[in-house]
């Protein structure tokens, strides 16, 4: 089965640097588009970046855009979201996710699969 652990979350204060890992298992990793979204509290989850399964499509929310970059290593069977310029309306539960179908359109990925989440937190 499909697994993704997320990892590399913390506290940062605003203005600083963190970066977001997620290992991805159970299937061919290249094939498949992924995506990090998040979730704050009392809020609903939003999609925040997505790269396609070759790497060279990405998609942007705009809260993010110039701010966050998604990569992937295929080799590795990780995406990772490198996050500058924290701001506190960042603080949030990021989730990675992973295309039910593979070869898709990265902004109109069905997303299936989902990691357990991990916190981040930005301090003013």
């Amino acid at each position: 089965q499909v697994q993704l652990v997320e990892s590399g979350g913390g506290l940062v204060q605003a203005g600083g640097s963190l970066r977001l890992s997620c290992a991805a298992s159970g299937r061919t990793f290249s094939a498949y588009a992924m995506g990090w979204f998040r979730q704050a509290p009392g809020k609903e989850r939003e999609f925040v970046t997505a790269i396609n399964w070759s790497g060279l499509s990405t998609y942007y929310a705009d809260s993010v855009k110039g701010r966050f970059t998604i990569s992937r290593d295929n080799a590795k069977n990780t995406v990772y979201l490198q996050m500058n310029s924290l701001k506190p309306e960042d603080t949030a539960v990021y989730y990675c996710a992973s295309a039910r179908w593979s070869y898709t359109i990265v902004d109109r990925t069905d997303w299936g699969y989902w990691g357990q989440g991990t916190q981040v937190t930005v301090s003013s």
